[in-house]
């Protein structure tokens, strides 16, 4: 019985269970709002749909003025929409009878708003405006009105607890939902029912959810409870999860790291891009960053750190054998393992080998790195290059997602970014631009580009892994104990001595340190 199973539920969650959000530009209407063609009655929105880039908040380049015009608070550009006031904002998310709101707007308020008010207050707010702000005190004609407007309200709220599941661990949410219910309930059973239908899915999901969090605590807990004594370098050697003794073969090893990567994909909310950069940055709304002080991006947060324990993984690997042509061995099963990656289209464990083979302890491995064939490697490092922005990643990252999009098999279809350049992204788009405008307007343009951006990642998240699973070496690699910092240090030093005396006093020093104390921290 393994400490942390990887796969224990049938259930993946799954948001925006329709069709991928598409940017795309509509026409505007005789009202001022934009529409589709042949959707006459299904208007209003034109999601932005530049890439960021500097000029995208600069000047225009052409000779053509732009259109600006304005419409009950909103303000369009050449028919997009790229401010308003808040409340502007809510009133065109809010269905009526003969109108919904586009999905990509729906997205992207949902997604955006929380940095200005909380979810819940959102929620309540949608609520009044689709139930209670309409009633004449007629009940028949309550009635009437509730039971047209009732498909559309489900939708929207199916929209929101598909995409934002999350924002439904909020009590103040769950009621709210079910309080939608009960109204729904006096003017249409059909959508009474269907409101239940919606309950018990997101149900389904947070528990899932919920039963995930618990396993990465107790996975994470085993790898703790594991700790390496480094007492003598034999000692060390003699560890039963040798990764070359529990697998050999480069392509499955990097299959059963694809599956990590997308299971914890999976888990992460497009809500906790937004929470992330908020927790950075002064709030506009003092009741909303205290908020997001109290919840922390958990999921995304858990990503990272299996980047850095991959990472670190790596490099213990490398330096735990004795013998010289035994770490070379490790080194190459790991320059193949990479390459694997590469052709699969899994980017965050080609970065983070790479980042493990690249720390000091490994790198200085001089006589080892010597008997290792590096050509691949080089290939590999250049591929992601940070210089020119991550130009050779990004090139590779583009050709990835045309696949994707065309692909004709589950695993044409895995797209698994470098993340942390992912994130740095989203930072950089936030701090370059600002949330409100000097006429205190929100600056939807920018969260037009956010959207795209987090929307894209969520295409990438959906996808299922298609490689079958290898028990053993997932558990190895979600639990197998890792060095510090200074134990990889005084391992590299112990496999491959001291070159000058700052490195011997070091090695004294490490050893005086690590073989005084037991045990160790650990990543």
């Amino acid at each position: 019985n393994y400490p942390f199973n990887l796969f224990p539920y049938s259930e993946r969650l799954s948001f925006c269970s329709t069709s991928p959000l598409r940017f795309h530009t509509r026409k505007k209407s005789h009202t001022g709002l934009e529409q589709d063609e042949d959707e006459p009655k299904m208007p209003q929105t034109t999601p932005y749909s530049s890439k960021f880039n500097p000029s995208t908040y600069s000047s225009s380049h052409s000779h053509r003025q732009p259109v600006e015009e304005n419409y009950g608070g909103l303000h369009y550009r050449d028919n997009k929409l790229v401010s308003g006031s808040l409340e502007a904002l809510i009133q065109l998310l809010v269905p009526t009878v003969d109108y919904y709101p586009d999905r990509s707007y729906i997205f992207t308020f949902l997604l955006s708003s929380r940095l200005f008010l909380h979810p819940f207050e959102l929620m309540s707010r949608v609520c009044y405006l689709c139930v209670d702000h309409h009633r004449v005190g007629d009940p028949q004609t309550d009635k009437k009105r509730i039971r047209e407007m009732a498909p559309k309200i489900v939708q929207l709220l199916t929209e929101w607890t598909e995409t934002f599941p999350y924002d439904f661990r909020d009590e103040r949410m769950m009621r709210s939902l079910k309080e939608m219910t009960h109204r729904l309930a006096f003017g249409d059973e059909l959508s009474r029912r269907a409101m239940q239908r919606l309950i018990q899915r997101l149900l389904r999901k947070l528990t899932t959810l919920g039963q995930y969090e618990e396993s990465l605590a107790t996975s994470t807990a085993a790898a703790m409870d594991r700790p390496l004594v480094l007492k003598s370098k034999q000692q060390l050697v003699r560890r039963d999860e040798c990764v070359l003794n529990l697998c050999d073969d480069p392509f499955v090893f990097a299959q059963q790291l694809t599956h990590i990567e997308m299971e914890r994909l999976s888990y992460i909310g497009p809500e906790e891009f937004v929470r992330a950069f908020a927790q950075k940055r002064p709030s506009d709304n003092h009741k909303v960053s205290c908020f997001f002080s109290k919840r922390k991006a958990s999921n995304l947060e858990a990503y990272v750190e299996w980047f850095n324990r991959l990472s670190y993984l790596i490099a213990t690997e490398i330096c735990m054998p004795v013998k010289k042509k035994h770490r070379a061995k490790v080194l190459e099963f790991f320059i193949d393992v990479a390459q694997e990656c590469f052709n699969i289209g899994n980017f965050n464990s080609l970065m983070a080998i790479i980042t493990g083979m690249n720390m000091n302890p490994v790198s200085r491995l001089k006589k080892t790195w010597n008997k290792v064939n590096t050509d691949k490697f080089d290939i590999l490092v250049h591929q992601m290059d940070p210089s020119s922005n991550f130009y050779n990643y990004r090139t590779a990252l583009r050709g990835a997602t045309q696949r994707s999009s065309t692909a004709h098999t589950s695993q044409e279809m895995i797209v698994i970014p470098f993340f942390s350049l992912f994130i740095k992204d989203i930072y950089f788009l936030n701090e370059g631009c600002v949330n409100r405008l000097p006429n205190g307007n929100i600056n939807f343009e920018k969260f037009w580009v956010l959207a795209k951006q987090v929307s894209e990642f969520l295409s990438w998240r959906q996808v299922i892994c298609p490689f079958e699973r290898d028990r053993k070496t997932l558990q190895y690699l979600i639990s197998a104990p890792v060095f510090s910092e200074d134990e990889l240090q005084l391992a590299s030093y112990e496999s491959e001595g001291p070159e000058n005396n700052l490195e011997r006093d070091t090695r004294r020093s490490l050893r005086s340190e690590l073989f005084s104390e037991n045990p160790c921290s650990r990543h």
